[in-house]
Formats: structure tokens, C-alpha cells, sequence
């Protein structure tokens, strides 16, 4: 992993790395952490790199999230292949399973239970019963709805 680092690190001068807690991509520092050791670190940096090189930054919607990470992911496979390294396609589809079943969570009215879509950065409406809720702006939090009134 230290080799890999350092190649990637002459390969990207304008970018930081450094060891942490959690995989992330920080365009405000440009910077990526990491994590040195877990089963699927070299995958984890390879995905952040694919966020940066991407110049990913913010997102207006949940599915625009989504599509964000599915880029990412397809970034990595580049750069894995670049790197002769490889990432297992089932870890990838688990890592996008996770922001699909945050979505799909958020978008079930709490009405009804009957899929919605997001009318706003953190409400959504429902297609069947005109419901809106608000969501919580957090990707790391429960997907708590709150309700707000009938359309």
C-alpha cells in the first residue's frame, strides 16, 4: 500500500494525502484520506481519487449523489487498472448499494408508503397522494422524515 501511495502521490502533486479514520474527499483542502490496513483500503483510496480527478464538489439531489459515487466507482476501475491493482465489482456494487437504499428510503412517503421524488434539496413529494416531507441533509444519518403537509 505505501508503494501504491507514493506513486499516486507523484501522479497527483496538487493533491494531499494522509492517513484517517475514513475514506473522504475534501475539495475545500484538496485532499484525500484514507485508510491504511482495513480489507478494502486500496479500493477506498482508489474511489476518492476517482472523486478528485473527477473534481467533484457538491451535489443538489440524492440521485445526483448517486450518480456522483457510480462515477467515482467507474474512475476507480481505471485507475486500478493503471495501478495493476483490482477491485472486486461485488464490493462496488455493496458500496452503491448503500447510497441506492438511502435513497430509495428517503423517497417512500410516510403517508402512504408509495415512492416519491425529491422536489428539493431536502423534500420530497408524494406521486400517489400528493404528501411532502422533509428529509435531513446528512448522507451519514438515519433517513428520518418529517412530515410537512398534503400537496
Amino acid at each position: 500500500m505505501e508503494k501504491l501511495i507514493l506513486r499516486i502521490e507523484q501522479d497527483h502533486p496538487g493533491l494531499l494525502f494522509r492517513p484517517g479514520r475514513s475514506h473522504c474527499w475534501s475539495p475545500q483542502h484538496g485532499q484525500i484520506s484514507y485508510t491504511n490496513g482495513d480489507t478494502h483500503a486500496i479500493e477506498g483510496l482508489l474511489h476518492e481519487l476517482g472523486h478528485a480527478r473527477l473534481a467533484h464538489e457538491n451535489y443538489t439531489s440524492d440521485v445526483e449523489l448517486l450518480r456522483k459515487e457510480v462515477e467515482a466507482w467507474e474512475e476507480a476501475l481505471c485507475l486500478a487498472e493503471l495501478y495493476s491493482v483490482s477491485i472486486d465489482e461485488e464490493h462496488i456494487q455493496d458500496c452503491l448499494d448503500t447510497y441506492r437504499d438511502w435513497v430509495y428510503k428517503r423517497s417512500v412517503c410516510p403517508h402512504c408508503r408509495s415512492t416519491g421524488l425529491q422536489q428539493a434539496e431536502q423534500q420530497y413529494a408524494c406521486l400517489n397522494c400528493g404528501y411532502v416531507w422533509k428529509v435531513s441533509s446528512s448522507r451519514f444519518c438515519r433517513p428520518y422524515r418529517r412530515s410537512s403537509k398534503i400537496a
